[in-house]
C-alpha cells in the first residue's frame, strides 16, 4: 500500500480545472459503518471566510446527498486515468442499488472524521461550513444555467473547509 503524506492546501500542484472538470472526483460520505461515493465534475477550490474551502454541488436526488446532509465531514478524492471506468460507474449507478465500493474494488480508509480510498492520488477532507440550495429565482443567466436542469432538480451547494489534504507518496 502506498502511503499518504499530509500537505498544505497551498501545496496542491495540479490544475483544479483539470482535477474537477476533466479528471473528475469522488465525493464520499460515511454510511453507518460503511460509506457511499459518487462522481462529480462540478465544483471548485478557493478561499472563503479566511479558510481554504471546497465548493461542492450535489443534486438532492443523489443517494450520497442524504449521507452528506447527515455528516459534518466528507471527502473529495482524485484518481489516475486507470480509474476512469470506476469513476464512470460511480457517476451513473446509485448506491441504493449497488455497493459501488465493492463493485469498483476500492479499499476504504477510515479516519477519525471521514472515509477515502487507498487508490486515490489526492484526498481533501472537508468539513461543512455552509449549505444552500440553488434555485431558479437566483439564476442570472437563464440561457447558460437552465439547460442543465430538468424542472426543479437544482443542486445544493456546500462550502466546506479543507481540513486536511493527503497526497499519495
Amino acid at each position: 500500500m502506498k502511503k499518504f503524506k499530509e500537505i498544505s492546501p497551498s501545496e496542491i500542484n495540479k490544475n483544479t480545472f483539470d482535477l474537477i472538470g476533466k479528471d473528475w472526483m469522488l465525493v464520499t460520505a460515511r454510511k453507518g459503518g460503511g460509506c457511499n461515493t459518487m462522481t462529480a465534475s462540478w465544483g471548485g477550490l478557493g478561499i472563503m471566510w479566511n479558510k481554504p474551502v471546497a465548493f461542492t454541488f450535489i443534486r438532492p436526488q443523489r443517494y450520497t446527498f442524504g449521507l452528506i446532509e447527515n455528516e459534518d465531514y466528507f471527502t473529495l478524492s482524485f484518481y489516475g486515468e486507470e480509474y476512469r471506468n470506476a469513476l464512470k460507474f460511480c457517476g451513473t449507478k446509485s448506491g441504493r442499488q449497488y455497493d459501488k465500493v465493492k463493485e469498483c474494488g476500492f479499499t476504504p480508509v477510515y479516519d477519525e472524521t471521514s472515509v477515502y480510498f487507498e487508490e486515490a492520488e489526492l484526498v481533501l477532507v472537508c468539513k461543512k461550513l455552509y449549505g444552500q440550495g440553488l434555485n431558479e429565482e437566483s439564476i442570472l443567466n437563464n440561457e447558460t444555467v437552465l439547460p442543465n436542469y430538468n424542472g426543479d432538480d437544482y443542486h445544493k451547494m456546500y462550502v466546506s473547509e479543507i481540513v486536511k489534504v493527503l497526497k499519495k507518496q
